[in-house]
């Protein structure tokens, strides 16, 4: 028998059927009007399907129904009913139903009763929609990264598990670990938001080409996991990977900015190396860091070579926390000098680590690592204290006039969090006036909070600034322009045999008329020779140089009291340059042959 087409009205109409009311017809309305009213669908159907009893939520939803060109057709409802009446069994079933752009999900319990003998089916629905709605989202939240819409960790981890708990180990399949390099400096530059459209523009691009099988998941900010499954060789992998990597090489257009991005990758295979997705991505992690290290924008695999690295490096890394927990770092101090007068127009802190056998360590040992590790802004702090316990040996040895100059990482620099409690502990030595920060021209050229926050903090306290190894970063004679600065120090590198390089006299000209015709002082780094002293005196304008030439860096707890200082100056330079006219330092904060 057909069900009849239902329409609002007739589900009113039918309702309630009209009859003799009686005594009861006050009550027999309200219980009309209650029962219409119901914000949960309720009906009754017979053995037939024909609905006897439906009000006004229900009658909504079953003409939505019937309307609706979606698989919840009111004819398979109809059908689903009629079985479970016949079988006398209750059910709680979702229904959607789609109207136009709108979704609405109903939650309905079907329950046969007996009523007069007579068998019925009482059905009951309720508008889940709103609650499917934030099921939904925190499904994708938990399992789908807001920004790309990649799967997150947690889905590429359970895949691998699943993998390995049916072992389907016997076919392979290979993990890589990828990692947007330099994305911070793009984050800087470009500001966060183009940033974040490079990692969805990122993620599309790595994306492509993977089959059903594989997956590519979005572990944190600019790391990506990839599960290719299944393999054949390290060779398909390989063959797979590389055309990634070029695919890459092709410039981002976003917002009007053309953005080079590279990535460094590391794979690691199953089982080879690993039979656990956490050795897996380990490493692959460490593989992706051999690559990091080795220059970037390249892919590696994992070999055992790189674990013992690894291991090695957890080692020092362990070193530097306990060093630094025991404060076991000291300064060494490297004048900087008045080539024209020979005064001492300032000094350099440069941090050292004595290790567990009281070896001094220099820094190229450990100063990357602790800013990878975060535990280089409690280092900058353990250099100034050291200055301030040293001020009254700093002003008897080079004099107490001279700068002292503290160097601060491109990350520090950036970072206000360091930097306003840095410049606080700066003042609360009493003299703020005397320090040069020291600060790489990254720190100046990328679109940090430095020159905006920063830099009028110092001025306001009289901290000088200084662009460290300039030339060898991100710098072009056109940046200066936008740096506010008191000091440029040339990195060693145009300074080394200056006087028979043509090619790098015309850089180190450029540089100082440019930075003369700024007010900035330039500081030659590096001198080690008296040709490239010679040099520089008669050839340039530059008055101010720093290097092995004049003096090694000094430890003034080498200084022992009651000995002339210009003896103990002499017998602490190093022996590499020979000429007799080597200068030593004295008392008086001067050089002298």
């Amino acid at each position: 028998m057909a069900m009849h087409s239902p329409n609002k009205q007739d589900f009113q109409a039918a309702a309630i059927p009209a009859g003799n009311e009686g005594a009861i017809g006050s009550e027999l309305h309200i219980l009309r009007d209650v029962f219409r009213l119901l914000p949960t669908g309720v009906t009754l159907q017979n053995e037939h399907g024909e609905f006897l009893l439906a009000n006004d939520a229900a009658a909504a939803l079953l003409q939505m129904s019937e309307t609706a060109p979606t698989p919840s057709r009111p004819g398979d409802r109809r059908e689903t009913c009629l079985e479970l009446l016949r079988a006398g069994r209750a059910a709680v079933l979702e229904e959607t139903v789609t109207s136009g752009q709108a979704k609405q999900v109903f939650l309905t319990s079907h329950r046969p009763v007996r009523i007069a003998e007579r068998s019925f089916l009482l059905s009951s629905s309720a508008d889940i929609t709103e609650q499917k709605v934030f099921e939904d989202h925190l499904f994708r939240s938990a399992y789908y990264d807001e920004l790309t819409g990649l799967p997150t960790r947690r889905v590429i981890e359970h895949r691998v598990d699943d993998l390995l708990r049916h072992d389907r180990a016997r076919g392979r399949f290979a993990l890589a670990f990828l990692d947007i390099d330099n994305f911070k400096h793009i984050n800087d530059y470009y500001g966060h938001g183009i940033g974040d459209s490079l990692l969805v523009e990122m993620a599309k691009r790595l994306g492509l080409d993977l089959r059903e099988t594989d997956i590519l998941s979005r572990i944190s900010g600019d790391e990506f996991v990839l599960l290719l499954n299944p393999i054949q060789s390290e060779n398909e992998v390989a063959e797979f990977i590389n055309f990634m990597l070029q695919r890459l090489k092709a410039p981002f257009f976003i917002d009007d900015s053309e953005i080079f991005a590279s990535t460094s990758i590391g794979v690691s295979l199953y089982p080879e190396h690993g039979r656990s997705y956490e050795v897996l991505r380990q490493n692959a992690d460490i593989a992706m860091y051999r690559v990091k290290n080795a220059g970037k924008g390249a892919a590696a695999f994992f070999d055992d070579s790189m674990e013992r690295e690894a291991q090695a490096r957890m080692k020092v890394e362990q070193s530097l926390r306990l060093a630094i927990l025991e404060k076991r770092f000291c300064c060494a101090f490297q004048p900087k000098v008045d080539i024209r007068t020979e005064e001492v127009k300032g000094i350099e802190a440069l941090v050292r680590l004595k290790d567990d056998e009281s070896v001094i360590q220099a820094p190229g040992t450990f100063i990357n690592l602790a800013v990878e590790l975060g535990l280089i802004d409690e280092l900058t702090h353990l250099v100034l204290a050291e200055i301030v316990k040293s001020i009254d040996l700093i002003n008897e040895t080079f004099g107490p006039n001279t700068t002292i100059s503290i160097n601060v990482a491109a990350k520090q620099a950036g970072n206000p969090e360091f930097m306003r409690p840095f410049a606080q502990a700066l003042e609360a030595t009493g003299f703020p006036k005397r320090f040069m920060v020291e600060v790489t021209e990254d720190a100046f050229v990328t679109k940090t909070h430095f020159q905006d926050e920063i830099l009028p903090i110092f001025r306001r306290l009289g901290v000088g600034i200084s662009i460290d190894d300039f030339g060898i970063g991100y710098s072009s004679l056109s940046a200066l322009a936008d740096i506010t600065a008191d000091e440029i120090k040339i990195d060693r590198s145009f300074i080394t045999d200056i006087h028979k390089r043509p090619r790098s006299q015309g850089i180190l000209r450029a540089i100082e008329s440019l930075s003369e015709a700024l007010g900035m002082t330039v500081i030659a780094e590096g001198i080690e020779t008296f040709e490239e002293l010679a040099y520089l005196q008669a050839a340039t304008k530059i008055r101010y140089a720093q290097g092995y030439y004049f003096s090694r860096p000094i430890f003034l707890e080498e200084l022992k009291p009651g000995m002339p200082l210009a003896s103990e100056a002499r017998a602490s330079l190093t022996s590499r340059p020979t000429q007799e006219s080597r200068p030593v330092y004295s008392r008086a904060g001067s050089y002298r042959r």
